[in-house]
């Protein structure tokens, strides 16, 4: 693969990172489901119904799958932004009263159009990573999906830096940027994130550079979130801030560009400096010449087989990249592992996005008004949950001490458990505590299924096997959030309010007992597969 290759190559990357950093827009709820309550007049089950249709448009995420198949990706990823316009904008008019009071089925209807569309752009993230990067397909898909992590924060900046402090001029503010911005974004990006022409035989070299330099920017801007988070910097500083940061990646591809245009004017000097005076007469130096120039190649050839071989052997290694079976969704579902792996994400990850999809009457209830706050604060930490699994597993995937990805899935299964019962105590500090830790825990669960997917069931149906294992999410917010609705009502007053620690009670002991039979079934999807994952290593 050429230098010019390698440029697009980076290029692409650069471009899912922005699109995963305006993708969530499904995490900016808690900010203004306050306030949207009292706009459109809606009970706190109501408002629990649109955090399940949001999820529920996942349950026909497997459309984009298809498409992905059959499709251009530019044009499955400008769909998915138009469901976004269409989700949120239609919502915006009608908060701003430009169109008539809707019914609550209208709202309902566009929420899980606007969660589809989610399903759309990551499609095409996962695919695109995968197909550009046919070495480092895990730590890729890991690197961009952490950057989905930082979409609340980078809209939740935005509003607070351009948009009025007024509880429901922000929440038309959210709304109108969840329609716009990933249009804009997708229509920017649309024309280089492509295929690129991959020699899936042979592995590029100096990707390691690039790589290491990538978790460097990664990891400064995660560090730069979380400060930002927690300190007291101004929204349109910090949204410059974090601007910088999204760019900064660019320095890679542009590099390589540089690159690869100095090394063919270089080539070119070198050629036209080698003259050589072969005299026509003196066929038999000419003949030795030419018999020692031919063996030079081939010694030369021979070497860089040898040297591809070991560079082939040693990424599969180093990365540990293997699929136990290649299925279909019909196989899979029949496997046990299925069914453990899909009811551990189910009660670990599932009820963690259910809590921050909650955040804001949770946090309503305990008389706290950060809702902001605590969902920047999520999202900065959901950041380097996301990023965890793909910086562990490109460092230190050739430790022998190194676990295996069901292994550390119990190791983020069990903290939800835990703080979900620290969540019984009313001090603030316990809040902060449990929405950082289950972000940080959930983000990983959410980037670490993407690698499991693949491992345990392979490649070549990833996009619409994923998009099954994901259904989970739907279904554990719808029973999550009624259930815990309910609860919030059967505590609440008659006009449907609820202040106070009993609000939230009991349903926090269920979640944190899901979660704590969430890590019991983890721990058995471990043993079944530790056969498997200790032949890979």
């Amino acid at each position: 693969m050429s230098s010019s290759s390698k440029a697009f190559q980076w290029l692409s990357l650069v471009g899912i990172i922005w699109l995963q950093s305006i993708n969530g827009t499904n995490t900016t709820f808690p900010a203004y489901s306050s306030q949207l309550k009292n706009t459109l007049s809606m009970s706190q089950l109501q408002i629990n119904n649109l955090v399940f249709a949001s999820d529920a448009g996942k349950l026909f995420g497997w459309f984009s799958g298809i498409a992905a198949i059959y499709l251009p990706l530019w044009l499955v990823l400008m769909i998915g932004s138009l469901l976004g316009l269409i989700g949120y904008g239609v919502q915006f008019l009608f908060v701003t009263n430009q169109l008539a009071s809707p019914a609550y089925w209208q709202v309902f209807l566009l929420t899980m159009v606007a969660g589809n569309s989610v399903c759309w752009i990551n499609t095409v993230c996962y695919v695109v990573c995968i197909r550009n990067f046919p070495f480092h397909q895990q730590v890729a898909v890991g690197l961009t999906t952490s950057y989905q992590g930082l979409s609340a924060k980078i809209y939740t900046d935005i509003v607070s830096a351009f948009f009025s402090s007024s509880p429901h001029k922000r929440a038309r503010a959210y709304l109108l940027l969840n329609s716009l911005l990933p249009l804009i974004v997708c229509a920017v990006v649309a024309p280089f994130v492509r295929d690129i022409d991959v020699v899936t035989g042979k592995q590029p070299r100096n990707m390691a550079t690039g790589f290491r330099l990538m978790f460097v920017i990664t990891i400064a801007t995660g560090i730069y979130a979380v400060i930002t988070s927690l300190g007291s910097m101004i929204g349109i500083d910090r949204m410059i801030g974090t601007g910088v940061f999204l760019l900064i990646p660019l320095v890679i591809p542009i590099a390589e560009k540089i690159r690869d245009i100095l090394s063919r004017r270089w080539s070119l000097a070198d050629r036209e400096n080698k003259v050589y005076n072969v005299s026509i007469d003196d066929q038999n130096g000419l003949e030795s010449i030419e018999t020692g120039v031919v063996k030079e190649e081939e010694e030369e050839e021979h070497t860089t087989t040898v040297q591809v071989h070991n560079e082939v052997s040693e990424v599969q290694v180093q990365h540990g990249f293997g699929v136990r079976e290649e299925i279909g969704v019909k196989l899979m579902v029949r496997r046990i592992d299925f069914w453990l792996y899909f009811l551990v994400y189910f009660f670990s990850a599932t009820i963690g996005l259910v809590f921050l999809n909650t955040l804001g009457q949770i946090t309503e209830s305990r008389g706290s008004s950060k809702t902001s706050s605590l969902v920047s604060l999520s999202s900065s930490f959901g950041f380097f949950g996301r990023l965890m699994p793909s910086l562990l597993d490109y460092f230190f995937a050739r430790s022998k001490h190194m676990i295996s990805r069901p292994a550390f899935l119990v190791a983020v299964a069990a903290p939800i458990a835990g703080v979900f019962f620290l969540l019984l105590n009313p001090a603030n500090v316990s809040l902060i505590i449990s929405t950082a830790v289950i972000g940080v825990c959930t983000g990983a669960i959410t980037s670490i299924a993407v690698s499991i997917t693949t491992e345990l069931f392979g490649t070549k149906k990833f996009s619409i096997n994923h998009n099954v294992v994901v259904a989970n999410i739907s279904i554990g917010s719808f029973l999550f959030g009624y259930s815990s609705a309910l609860l919030y009502r059967k505590e609440g007053n008659d006009d449907g309010s609820c202040l106070g620690m009993a609000c939230y009670k009991g349903t926090f002991i269920i979640w944190g007992s899901l979660c704590t039979l969430g890590t019991v079934l983890a721990l058995m999807l471990y043993a079944r597969t530790r056969k498997f994952y200790s032949k890979r290593s």
